[in-house]
């Protein structure tokens, strides 16, 4: 063993770059700031992270968690105060409209480090049924969790995801951190520059990532950790492009009161989505009588829909489930009314109640906004002292409510190579540590764009011989009991196949 890890330690330390990366790396030019012109010495760190979202927060109560690698000396930079997420005390008659589908396999992850514990169980809702169907054509699938393998429904326990506020998902992760401490917060600190630094009586540092914050302090990592987001600092620093397109949509979000007080506390509920050709409507449950809504729109119908009173809003949300395509159109470009509208045209519209959601009776105050949609996939996820994760790494379209998860799964992979790469006696930081998260995430993640993207197109299309052909398909898999199970199990991140 011991000439293998000489030689690896050798190719280490002259920059060994397999040849996968360094066709990548050949594709931009790294643009990085060199030298630093400070006389300051900068504060040594093993893992600097930049943001303090789900995903930087996970991978650190992650290496926190696991004894190999909590000695880690390990550094987070929030530019944003941490302390609303803290004292994060919220009213049970209100919900956050950022709220996202954690599977079961995240979960599991979450439980696994500890941060479970401390997600408010009371504001997170399961559900083991969607309904899908085609605006235009009307055809339809119904996936149900408790269908297939007996065995499997027992083990996830007939839930397919969990609707939870971002927020909640935060703090949880938050106090985990700080339970298990070891990590130093830097929390209202703005990343001012990223250089490399030089040698120094410390040691020769000029391969690695000097952080400049705003409040004057230097950090030198070992590795630097990109998990902030999709305009991420940390990607520019490494001179990692990325590629991809704006949707030329925005994803409407709001908060909803349904008609009724709601379903059982604890029962798992139903998530409906109906694709359009200005992009996917979905209610998504939450506890009690609230949902969530995502409607991708365009933003001229998206500002229209904001600029509506509330009861005018709430039609249209009810119009979007239940009536036609130039139905909708015509109420978008109504003034105003919309409600009276809409529930005249639906007396005069049959549709079947049970596969719609409840009736929405009210929107949460200041719930309804808007943020673009993009896909973006950067060219690598890792540089020499650098890692990419969650946002930094790749967004999608949020049709299939997999962005989270996806970024759960990096950190859950990004953690387990450098927990190899402490066992094993390597630098953490060196590329060829990293190449292990590098093969199990990049191919895993370009797969699920492209399929998001195909779909979002797919049904943007209104008319023509595609129309039929995807109705054809929604009715086939609709109609076959395994091939749902195999969708219902890639939805909830088990990836088994019967």
């Amino acid at each position: 063993m011991k000439p293998f890890f000489s030689t690896l330690r050798a190719r280490q330390l002259n920059g060994y770059v397999c040849q996968t990366c360094t066709r990548q790396l050949r594709r931009k030019p790294q643009r990085r700031s060199y030298a630093s012109t400070s006389s300051r010495t900068p504060e040594i760190f093993d893992v600097v992270c930049v943001g303090g979202g789900p995903a930087g927060l996970s991978l650190l109560a992650a290496l926190r968690a696991n004894p190999i690698t909590s000695t880690l000396k390990i550094a987070l930079i929030e530019s944003q105060s941490l302390t609303p997420t803290r004292t994060f005390s919220p009213s049970p008659d209100s919900f956050s409209n950022r709220c996202s589908s954690l599977t079961p396999s995240s979960v599991r992850f979450l439980s696994d480090i500890g941060a479970w514990k401390f997600v408010r169980g009371e504001r997170v809702q399961g559900y083991g049924q969607m309904r899908v169907w085609d605006g235009v054509s009307g055809a339809a699938v119904h996936f149900d969790a408790f269908g297939g393998a007996e065995k499997e429904k027992r083990d996830e326990g007939g839930v397919v995801a969990y609707m939870n506020e971002n927020v909640n998902l935060t703090a949880a992760l938050l106090r985990r951190v700080e339970e298990l401490g070891g990590v130093e917060i830097l929390d209202g600190e703005r990343v001012e520059d990223i250089t490399l630094g030089r040698e120094a009586e410390e040691g020769d540092l000029s391969q690695w990532p000097v952080v400049k914050l705003s409040g004057g302090r230097e950090l030198a990592a070992r590795l630097l950790v990109g998990a902030d987001g999709a305009n991420s600092p940390v990607r520019g620093f490494a001179g990692i492009e990325s590629t991809g397109w704006d949707y030329g949509r925005v994803g409407l979000v709001a908060t909803l009161c349904m008609e009724g007080e709601g379903e059982a506390e604890g029962r798992v509920k139903t998530a409906y989505q109906r694709f359009l050709p200005t992009g996917p409507v979905a209610c998504l449950p939450l506890p009690g009588k609230f949902s969530t809504l995502v409607w991708s729109t365009t933003p001229e119908l998206a500002a229209k829909l904001k600029s509506l009173s509330p009861r005018d809003f709430v039609g249209m949300v009810n119009a979007a489930f239940r009536l036609g395509v130039v139905d909708l159109k015509y109420l978008h470009t109504l003034e105003g009314g919309q409600e009276e509208e809409a529930a005249w045209r639906e007396d005069h519209v049959g549709f079947d109640g049970s596969k719609i959601p409840q009736r929405v009776v009210g929107v949460q105050d200041g719930s309804i906004a808007s943020f673009p949609l993009k896909l973006r996939h950067a060219d690598t996820y890792i540089g020499e002292r650098v890692a990419l994760v969650g946002d930094a790494a790749h967004t999608t379209h949020p049709l299939a409510g997999q962005g989270l998860n996806a970024g759960q799964g990096d950190v859950e992979s990004l953690a387990r190579t450098i927990e190899y790469a402490v066992a094993h006696g390597m630098d953490i930081g060196v590329r060829m540590s990293l190449e292990q998260y590098m093969a199990e995430r990049y191919v895993k993640n370009h797969v699920l764009l492209g399929v998001v993207d195909k779909l979002h197109k797919l049904y943007s299309v209104e008319s023509g011989p595609l129309v039929g052909l995807r109705s054809l398909g929604l009715g086939a898999v609709d109609a076959l009991e395994p091939v749902k199970a195999f969708f219902m199990r890639q939805a909830a991140g088990t990836g088994k196949i019967l």
